[in-house]
């Protein structure tokens, strides 16, 4: 090939790859922090230099942080916000955040949490600055421009709070020190909606992608493990130094850690005296870490889980996606379970994995969780599920469970649409299911509408194609539209813009003119295609499939059975015939949806016998 003619095929190629590649601005950061910390007082006092990007074609007048150590307090939303749930009643008890309750109230004045702004400057100026309890609103002095480029400098000193919600010191069950979460000044996002200055009142982060370069200087018997990756494990030791070397730790009462991490949109990190620490090198370009204390579970039980992560690595990267970084930290720590990008905080063992999943989809994707927790909890959820049962080698139905969930809900008059934000669900109950569970439906139940292996390439295509761009529900759809070549947008509108229930029965059926006819009817107000089986006495099966008109397509045959495929049914029509050849006495069961996908509210009118027809 000539050479212009080469030069003219790369340059085509690379224009197609870009093309085809989604693109939405992203904000960039770049911190350097020191922090000091005092184990006495339970205090640190930190340094920290922000280079920020706007990206964005906007000019920004002002531009807001997190400061999410300012909620427990006393009288802060998250107390307010808790103790109200206390006085509604779902079931037979309170809805409570067991965790939270009303300790908050309760918290005496060196147990409560706090971030205090000491001085802030941006390009070497001063700038005004308001704290409204968890956020701290700056009005600049000078707008930053479209695509320029500015550095804050601030001084802050902080308290860690008594463990109450994620963040902490002194849990009562794992006797873990420190859980450093949500800990420093964090830049708000601003995204192509605005700027989103999330008060903390109870649950879910979103945050601006960049390099974290972190030096902690703590009490030398203190062990860390978090985000990032330790610039001086020959300084540091405690199984972090390289192979073969000797530890040579600096004079004094103190070590300094020095971690970076590059490419992520938050910072965590654990540290305790009688941390007991592990690693495994699974490939050569991945470590993993563990950091436990054996106070309220067995050791075996924690180093179980470097064993079991690696095993289930290859299953994962197959399945959901490439992890693309060097490293992951499963720590003991925090109040339950919880997700920050390359490490993990778990109180006890049993939590790992749900939380190992949410690096894809909170750590590598991004989705703004406080608007699309469903897209964060569910599809973590989802995943979890599917590599249990890969460890457990089983093959039944791996998110039976949620479906379990999810019908709870949908009858307890309490659901809110999954469009709900995070904060603003009227109950625990119904954001606890509708994110975890009916999020997890969502992605089930998408695969008996596309096909469970068309489902499969959609969730690795939206992986390779939104990582890092932190990408939202009409993403995601776009990518399951053009893999599936359906239209999906009424599956958005009906599952997850409103609350409105699946119900299919089986009507009636009769002979007429040598065909045996059998009438559906959707009692429910979301339409959905239907797979209806047919068994009959001599154990032969046929699948009759029929599409629903708003989907402008149907999935492919899933199994091997026989399958007869109508046209699409009108979702505005409340009944359908199908019919087929057998007669009615050779007919044993007729079944709308075997696999059970199909988050019908009421199954029992979903199949019916017919073995006592002669």
């Amino acid at each position: 090939m000539k050479r212009h003619s080469f030069l003219l095929v790369i340059v085509l190629l690379v224009s197609s790859f870009a093309f085809a590649q989604p693109d939405r601005w992203q904000q960039r950061v770049k911190y350097v922090m020191n922090i000091d910390m005092n184990v006495q007082t339970n205090r640190f006092t930190g340094k920290q230099k922000l280079e920020y990007t706007n990206n964005s074609p906007d000019t920004l007048t002002r531009v807001f942080y997190h400061l999410y150590f300012n909620a427990f307090q006393p009288g802060s939303m998250m107390d307010t916000r808790s103790r109200r749930q206390g006085t509604i009643q779902v079931g037979r008890g309170q809805d409570w955040d067991g965790r939270v309750r009303d300790r908050i109230i309760n918290l005496k004045p060196e147990e409560i949490g706090y971030q205090k702004i000491l001085s802030l400057k941006m390009n070497g100026v001063a700038q005004n600055f308001k704290v409204d309890e968890t956020v701290l609103e700056v009005k600049l002095s000078k707008p930053i421009l479209p695509r320029s480029k500015v550095t804050f400098d601030m001084e802050f000193e902080a308290q860690v709070p008594l463990q109450v919600r994620r963040s902490g010191r002194d849990h009562p069950s794992s006797k873990v020190r420190y859980s450093m979460t949500q800990w420093y000044p964090k830049m708000c996002e601003y995204d192509y909606e605005g700027w989103h200055p999330t008060p903390y009142v109870g649950r879910e982060f979103y945050g601006v992608w960049g390099d974290f370069d972190v030096s902690i200087s703590i009490d030398k018997k203190y062990i860390l493990g978090g985000t990032g990756y330790l610039q001086n494990p020959n300084q540091i030791g405690y199984g972090y130094e390289n192979s073969g070397s000797k530890v040579n730790r600096p004079a004094g009462d103190k070590l300094t850690w020095r971690f970076l991490a590059p490419n992520v949109h938050d910072f965590a990190w654990v540290a305790d005296p009688e941390f007991i620490h592990k690693s495994k090198k699974v490939r050569d370009s991945l470590t993993l870490h563990l950091l436990y204390k054996p106070t309220n579970a067995s050791a075996a039980s924690w180093e179980k889980v470097l064993a079991d992560a690696e095993r289930a690595l290859p299953f994962i990267e197959k399945t959901f996606g490439v992890y693309p970084y060097k490293q992951f930290s499963f720590l003991h720590g925090g109040d339950g379970g919880m997700e920050y990008p390359m490490s993990t905080l778990c109180v006890t063992p049993g939590a790992w994995l749900h939380e190992w999943m949410h690096s894809w989809y909170y750590g590598v994707l991004g989705t703004n969780e406080s608007l699309y927790s469903w897209m964060d909890e569910g599809f973590t959820q989802y995943a979890e599920n599917r590599v249990t049962a890969f460890l457990n080698n089983d093959t039944s139905f791996a998110n039976r469970d949620e479906y379990a969930g999810y019908f709870n809900l949908a009858k307890s008059g309490k659901e809110e649409p999954l469009t709900t934000h995070a904060d603003h669900f009227n109950t625990n109950f119904a954001f606890g299911i509708a994110s975890y569970s009916k999020g997890a439906v969502f992605v089930e139940q998408l695969g008996y509408i596309v096909g469970a292996p068309v489902r499969d390439k959609i969730l690795l295509e939206y992986y390779r194609q939104w990582k890092f761009k932190h990408p939202n529900a009409n993403d995601f759809l776009r990518i399951a539209e053009k893999l599936s070549d359906m239209k999906l947008d009424w599956y958005k509108e009906y599952w997850v813009n409103s609350t409105k229930t699946i119900d299919y029965a089986i009507d009636s059926l009769w002979e007429e003119g040598g065909t045996t006819k059998i009438r559906l009817r959707r009692n429910g107000l979301m339409p959905m295609p239907i797979d209806l089986q047919i068994t009959s006495k001599d154990g032969s099966r046929e699948m009759h499939y029929v599409p629903m008109n708003l989907m402008y397509g149907a999935k492919p045959v899933e199994d091997i059975t026989v399958r007869k495929i109508y046209e699409p049914w009108k979702w505005t029509h409340s009944t359908y015939v199908i019919e087929t050849s057998k007669k009615m006495f050779d007919i044993k069961i007729i079944e709308i949806d075997p696999s059970q996908r199909m988050a019908d509210v009421k199954r029992e009118d979903n199949k019916m016998q017919l073995s006592g027809i002669n």
